[in-house]
């Protein structure tokens, strides 16, 4: 399920035993940290999420025990801050956020799901890569082929980091494009699932944001593979899709006038105030 950032526990939680440790060494994350750190992956953000709760798994997760509906902007920065922490922090940081979400997934449980299920943890890492493959190789017409094989065996560390198991995750490019299409291919979207859409993309908390609102949902919906769309009741048709992509490739064609090491140079600063927001939760949750 989506990561949700607890405060950082100083310490091992009492109760049922703890899930597996993460590996305390990450691995290379130049590539993992590129993409990152890259501004045009947020456009893929919300297909990511309704992917994510296209599996009927983690959308009852997602109703059950998520307050998305009331604080959706702490919910959006708790998970760009989790993966904030795990491209850019130092291992120690990441293993310990993973170390706090993993104890705080040992609660998430239901009929049929667990907040540390395997498969579920593999499901939501492969949703993050392919939004920030797609942005890449689709919507800026960048070439995959060696960097998108190492970004995807870079990004499997942000699973292992909330203790996937060692060889759970597509172990290449062509692994995980198999995967991510049979699970697209499968998948049924539920009546839950649509609910949290619907929280997701018509969020009463933010309706202050009104035309950001309905950007936000016209290249949602435009970036859904077809039929998770149609299973979603998302409006589409061929002047939307040209539209939208009208728009995409001509700002793609300014982005990419812009030299690549000044698009990414906002990094330090979203580690800096991710940083920031952890010691805050730190301190809110050492006062209770």
């Amino acid at each position: 399920m989506t990561p949700q950032t607890p405060a950082p526990a100083p310490g091992p939680a009492s109760g049922p035993p703890a899930a597996p440790e993460a590996p305390a060494a990450a691995p290379p994350r130049d590539v993992l940290r590129r993409l990152a750190a890259e501004p045009a992956v947020m456009l893929a953000a919300g297909r990511a999420l309704l992917l994510q709760v296209a599996h009927p798994k983690v959308a009852q997760g997602v109703a059950d025990h998520s307050d998305m509906r009331e604080r959706p902007l702490d919910r959006l920065f708790g998970t760009l801050d989790f993966l904030t922490i795990v491209a850019f922090g130092t291992p120690e940081e990441a293993e310990r956020l993973g170390r706090g979400i993993r104890r705080m997934h040992e609660r998430i449980t239901g009929p049929g799901y667990s907040g540390n299920d395997p498969d579920l943890q593999v499901w939501v890492n492969a949703t993050l890569t392919d939004a920030a493959l797609y942005v890449h190789e689709r919507v800026l017409g960048s070439p995959g082929g060696d960097l998108s094989a190492a970004y995807v065996d870079q990004a499997r560390y942000v699973a292992d980091v909330l203790g996937c198991p060692p060889g759970a995750q597509p172990a290449d490019l062509p692994a995980f494009r198999a995967y991510v299409d049979g699970m697209i291919a499968s998948l049924e979207v539920t009546d839950t699932g649509r609910e949290v859409a619907r929280a997701v993309l018509w969020a009463r908390k933010l309706r202050w944001l009104g035309p950001a609102l309905w950007l936000n949902r016209y290249i949602t919906a435009g970036l859904l593979p077809p039929r998770i769309r149609e299973q979603y009741g998302l409006p589409w048709g061929p002047r939307r899709e040209r539209f939208l992509w009208f728009l995409l490739r001509t700002g793609a064609f300014g982005y990419r006038l812009v030299p690549g090491p000044l698009r990414r140079a906002g990094a330090p600063l979203l580690l800096w105030r991710s940083r920031r927001r952890l010691a805050r939760r730190a301190r809110r949750s050492a006062a209770r």
